[in-house]
Parts: C-alpha cells; sequence; structure tokens
C-alpha cells in the first residue's frame, strides 16, 4: 500500500541521513493522505505504525531523551485524529446517499414502473434520464396498459423541476393506469386525466403559490391489435417520430389540446388523430429533453436530421442509440432537462412467448 511504503521510505532515508536532519515530521503525511481514499479503520492504523515510525527514527537521531520527541509524535496524533474526525464524516455521508440512492430506485420503480418489453403484439422500450446530478427521477413519465385487444401508450412532462413536479407526475401516472381500463376512446380517457390532474391540483394547499402554473404535457396513443393504425391525442406534447419504410417523419397532430390542467373537461375537446401503423413501423415518443439539448454553441438537437441515422428495428437499441447521440451533441453532463423515451415497434411476424424475433 502506498502509505506504508512512504513510510518504509522515509524511516529507511533517515537511516542514511546526517543525524542533524530530523526526518520525522514527514511521516505526518502517511495518515493525512491515507485519509484521501481508505476507510476510517485503515487510517488509524497507519496513523498507528506512522506513530511508532517516528520514535524509531528519532531514536536513531539521538532525540528518545529529546523535548522533540513528544512534539513530533503528538503532530502525528494530531493530524491524525483531524484526519480521523474528517474520514468518519465522509464515510457517514457516503452512507446517507447510498441509502437516498436506494430510497430513490424504489421511488422510480412505484413511479416509473418498466415497460415490458412486449405488449401485446408490440415491442417497447423505454429509457429515463435525469438531469439532476444524483436524481433517478423528474418530471417527465411514461407507461403502458393493455386493455382487452389494445395498447395504450402515455408519455408527458410536467412543468417544474423538483420534489412538487415528481408529485404531479405521480397524480397523472396513477390516474392513467386506472382510467385506461375504464374508458373506451382515447378522447374520454384524456379528459378523465383532465379531471384527475385537476382535482390534484385543487387539493395542493394555500402554501404553493405556483399551483395555478402547474401543468403536464401529455401525448396518448392507442394501438388496435386487429387494426393497422394508431390513434393520437395530444396534449401540447411534442409530436412523435413515425418511422415507414426508410422514411422519418413527424406524427401529424392536426389539432392538439392544452396540456393537462389547462384543457377542457369534455371528450369534446380533445382531437383525436389517426395514422397508418402496420408491420415494419416505429413509433418513437420523447419529452422536450431531446429537442431542446444544446451543445456548446448553443445549437438545438436536429430530432428530424439526426433520426435518419438511428437504428429502428429494435426498439432498445433505438432509445440507446437516440441517447448517445445526445451525449455527442450536448455531452453527457450537459443535459438540461429531464428526457424521456419510449419506443413502439410493430413487427413484421408476431411475437410469441415474450421473445423477440432474431
Amino acid at each position: 500500500m502506498p502509505p506504508l511504503l512512504l513510510i518504509t521510505a522515509i524511516t529507511l532515508g533517515a537511516s542514511f541521513a546526517p543525524l542533524a536532519v530530523h526526518l520525522s515530521p514527514l511521516l505526518v503525511a502517511a495518515p493525512t493522505c491515507t485519509g484521501t481514499f481508505a476507510r476510517t479503520r485503515f487510517t488509524a492504523v497507519v496513523a498507528l505504525v506512522a506513530a511508532a515510525a517516528v520514535l524509531l527514527v528519532d531514536n536513531h537521531d539521538g532525540l528518545l531523551h529529546s523535548p522533540l520527541l513528544p512534539i513530533h509524535i503528538g503532530a502525528v496524533l494530531i493530524v491524525s485524529a483531524f484526519v480521523l474526525a474528517s474520514r468518519a464524516m465522509h464515510d457517514r455521508d457516503l452512507r446517507e446517499l447510498a441509502q437516498v440512492r436506494a430510497v430513490s430506485e424504489a421511488a422510480q420503480r412505484v413511479l416509473l414502473r418498466p415497460i415490458p418489453p412486449k405488449v401485446g403484439p408490440f415491442r417497447i422500450a423505454s429509457m429515463y434520464r435525469a438531469a439532476a446530478a444524483h436524481a433517478l427521477v423528474g418530471g417527465d413519465l411514461y407507461a403502458a396498459s393493455r386493455t382487452g385487444r389494445t395498447t395504450r401508450v402515455l408519455i408527458g412532462d410536467v412543468r417544474g423541476k423538483g420534489l412538487p413536479a415528481i408529485e404531479d407526475a405521480s397524480a397523472v401516472l396513477g390516474a392513467f393506469r386506472e382510467a385506461s381500463q375504464h374508458f373506451r376512446t382515447l378522447p374520454e380517457l384524456a379528459a378523465a386525466l383532465e379531471r384527475s390532474v385537476r382535482r390534484h391540483l385543487s387539493e395542493l394547499t394555500a402554501d404553493t403559490l405556483d399551483s395555478g402554473e402547474r401543468f403536464i404535457t401529455a401525448l396518448l396513443i392507442e394501438l388496435p391489435d386487429d387494426e393497422e393504425v394508431a390513434r393520437v391525442v395530444s396534449c401540447g406534447h411534442p409530436p412523435p417520430l413515425l418511422r415507414q419504410g426508410s422514411q422519418v417523419t413527424l406524427l401529424p397532430v392536426a389539432r392538439p389540446a392544452p396540456p393537462l390542467g389547462l384543457a377542457a373537461e369534455s371528450p369534446d375537446a380533445f382531437c383525436l388523430d389517426t395514422v397508418a401503423f402496420g408491420p415494419g413501423d416505429t413509433l418513437l415518443l420523447y419529452t422536450d429533453g431531446l429537442a431542446e439539448a444544446r451543445d456548446s454553441a448553443g445549437e438545438f438537437f436536429p430530432v428530424l436530421d439526426r433520426a435518419g441515422t438511428w437504428t429502428w428495428e429494435c426498439p432498445s437499441r433505438l432509445v440507446q442509440h437516440v441517447s448517445l447521440d445526445v451525449d455527442r451533441h450536448a455531452g453527457k453532463k450537459n443535459l438540461q432537462d429531464d428526457l424521456a423515451l419510449v419506443a413502439v415497434h410493430h413487427p413484421t411476424h408476431p411475437v410469441h412467448g415474450g421473445q423477440a424475433p432474431p
């Protein structure tokens, strides 16, 4: 170990140095540098070894009965005590951080349940990246639900950040998981989500000053098994990408509704768009963390231009490819907003037993 080698080198050097040159004060460096990378117990062992080495070196220098000996040993022990106290606080912070991350991972599993790789006849992959350091959840959301012979997918983005955004995302996800089983059409489902969001916002305390400014952009996709179509309701959310053959386009949304929390509560307020979605086609749903990612020059990520370079046949590879492409554009640590991705692929051949075709 480097600290023990340092103690050995100083001790051997002192045996060859002139008696007038006292190297024992240098031994304080051993416990000091050990505390930067080792745990408290090992640092304490190094401190004791360094104190013993001070006694050995000063004995060689003829300082065994000199007042310098207790000064040298005391300096090593005092500095070691400060290093040990600092290391103990650092270890405590590491344990607390590990506990916080464990709670955050559990919250993510509850809030953003993993979407199975196969839902009905469709292959699906999802990815979530929080912009905040050490965070695993945020204001972006996604979910998938199986209703009879229909697959419904939700993706959304809560205005704001921090705990209020997570609270709003949880309210929308809970409402979607319940309401998607009870409403026959997407406009009816969207209206139910709007009522749930308004009820959630009305229950906020008066201390929440921005409760009247909170809303959620959302996109609802419905994919029936027996029809080669995709039905879409947009609530102020960025339109998804649709790949058909070798062509990638933005899915047309004729009349998007306002975000949830600002829309009307009637199904008639939500326009239903229908597009062809057959075998071999792929949809990529995303939040504005993708389109608004900036490089060092302030240029936005060119979503549609870059889409032609991605691997679309495999949903899991697609979301990974998009994530890597954003990192190359903006830098892995420069994302200013959360990013959520959901890729839905309609296989050319039926998928059985949850296994994707080769």
